[in-house]
């Protein structure tokens, strides 16, 4: 088969695709490279884009956008000892209630993130932002940032202008995904409405709503049977999973109620969980850890550094306190190695 026909099989339908068109791919799965699947590239075009939807980054998130150069992320790739970074765009999301200008804007993103990929093929890959919801634009930039563009899958917002993941007017894009067998990195993003005045947890997004919208987002996603309904979804949940392994236990417990009180079917919470896939973006403690283990295998845990949202000084600091605890517990090659080859392949 021709290179050119094997690009018309799609971003994320066959792995040959991928290496075809990326070939660290191809370096990463063969030669078991380290992988970041949480990191982001501030570019002109998104920096351009909010200002072009009206959206004021430090207004939203409480912080502002981090300064973000090739050369210095590069430099942390090495410093760190990472191999291949999958980069997705940051908050806040290309939406801002004009559909139009919505995917104008994430289309010169994915546009310039591909650009980069291609400049530095050995050191990044990218997933795609979609403009939700708008489920027909979304569609659209499935198709042609997977398949012109040589997206590793795309990256979802936990809800797009109140609409949240999970929701079945979302069901048509998770269709065209599952179909591609696609992998789908998922960032938070403020609720639509929070109690900011004198409440610390509505100051800084990352205190508490970045977890906190997470797992609305997943809980969401799993109460409608979303994944089971498309199953070849390989979806990561950032930071440690979240507050999910404490609603493990909570929301089992509430859903079981709920099934027997017919207000919903049945969700089998725990199974569900497992399913899905965690990256160690934040500050993957030994306790976090171990807390993440109660609702996942070791098998389903990929890095995440979050940079540069996370700074480079601290980032190390971390990765060099994580790295110590995950060689004393045999973890090392499976969440920087093996897991990111099963979930990449």
């Amino acid at each position: 088969m021709k290179r050119r026909d094997f690009l018309k099989l799609g971003g994320v339908v066959a792995a040959s695709a991928l290496l075809g068109r990326f070939p660290s791919m191809a370096a990463a799965q063969m030669s078991g490279r380290r992988v970041d699947f949480h990191a982001h590239a501030i570019l002109p075009s998104y920096a351009d884009g909010l200002k072009r939807l009206g959206i004021d980054a430090a207004a939203e998130e409480g912080f502002p956008l981090p300064q973000w150069s090739e050369e210095a992320h590069l430099k942390f790739m090495a410093d760190a000892g990472i191999d291949y970074t999958v980069l997705s765009m940051p908050t806040p999301h290309t939406y801002h209630g004009d559909a139009a200008l919505a995917r104008e804007v994430t289309r010169a993103v994915n546009e310039e993130y591909a650009a980069l990929c291609r400049k530095y093929p050995e050191q990044f890959g990218f997933v795609a932002a979609l403009p939700l919801p708008d489920v027909e634009g979304a569609l659209e930039e499935i198709r042609y940032a997977t398949e012109k563009l040589g997206a590793l899958g795309v990256k979802v917002a936990s809800n797009s202008d109140g609409v949240y993941l999970g929701d079945p007017s979302f069901d048509p894009v998770f269709a065209e995904l599952d179909k591609r067998g696609a992998l789908v990195i998922l960032h938070p993003s403020p609720a639509r409405s929070l109690p900011r005045e004198g409440v610390v947890t509505g100051g800084v997004m990352a205190l508490y709503e970045y977890p906190a919208d997470t797992t609305r987002a997943v809980v969401n996603l799993l109460a409608n049977r979303t994944l089971e309904k498309f199953p070849r979804v390989r979806l990561v949940v950032p930071h440690c999973g979240s507050f999910l392994p404490y609603m493990k236990s909570r929301a089992g417990g509430m859903f079981r109620l709920l099934s027997a009180m017919g207000k919903m079917e049945a969700v089998n919470l725990e199974a569900g969980m497992k399913n899905l896939w965690y990256d160690l973006a934040g500050d993957p403690t030994p306790d976090q850890m171990d807390m993440l283990l109660r609702i996942t295998g070791e098998n389903h845990i990929v890095f995440g550094s979050d940079y540069p949202y996370v700074l480079a000084p601290i980032v190390l600091q971390r990765k060099k306190a994580l790295d110590e605890v995950l060689a004393q517990r045999g973890q090392s090659g499976k969440f920087y190695m093996k897991n990111a080859k099963k979930l990449l392949g």
